[in-house]
């Protein structure tokens, strides 16, 4: 197995890239009409691309038998869980000013805000067991069914920007797409499971 550190730091580095970029459109005011708009749709748009690249990552191993691969699936799931927060305190702070009865009058009005934060919420026991000291605590078949909850997490967070879009859905109809391919593999693999097959893992999967 190679040495991956460097190839970490890289991918660590990278992750962090669209957010810079986003902070300097913000402070040089190149966000548009509605600066809370931007930041908050595209915190969610990476959100749902770093779970996407996280769930990649199994079948890409499998696929190309490179098992070192899934030391890189941590981070990246840890950094679809870093946009989620940021995708969340944007509407809280920004949005509600940390307000709960605007928040929960808000929730009852648009339904599609209810759905993403379900699925931000889900995503919080897997961020905090994504220890190795958790994953021993809990024990290893308890954690992985654990760890399931980022199947129906990365659905509902597809059917929140659905919901969320009024007009043109080709966007979160093309994540929708993926992620059916992502999940179709993991089906097709359990019921017709290819010869040396590598037993599979969580999203926060230790490395």
């Amino acid at each position: 197995m190679p040495d991956i550190r460097f190839s970490k730091f890289i991918l660590f580095v990278n992750a962090l890239v669209p957010l810079a970029l986003l902070l300097w459109d913000v402070y040089h005011k190149r966000v548009g009409a509605n600066p809370l708009e931007f930041v908050t749709r595209t915190t969610g748009m990476l959100t749902l691309v770093f779970l996407l690249i996280t769930l990649a990552v199994t079948p890409a191993r499998k696929i190309t038998r490179e098992n070192w691969l899934i030391k890189f699936r941590r981070m990246l799931g840890l950094f679809a869980f870093f946009y989620g927060s940021i995708h969340l305190l944007t509407y809280v702070w920004f949005d509600r000013f940390f307000n709960l009865r605007s928040m929960i009058s808000d929730v009852a009005q648009r339904p599609f805000i209810a759905v993403g934060m379900t699925a931000f919420f889900l995503m919080v026991p897997l961020a905090i067991t994504s220890t190795d000291k958790m994953v021993k605590r809990i024990g290893g078949k308890k954690w992985i069914k654990l760890h399931q909850l980022v199947y129906f997490s990365a659905g509902l967070g597809v059917l929140h920007f659905w919901m969320l879009v009024k007009s043109d859905t080709r966007l979160p109809l093309t994540f929708a797409f993926l992620l059916f391919l992502l999940l179709g593999y993991r089906v097709f693999v359990k019921y017709f499971p290819p010869q040396n097959r590598v037993p599979s893992t969580s999203l926060f999967t230790r490395d």
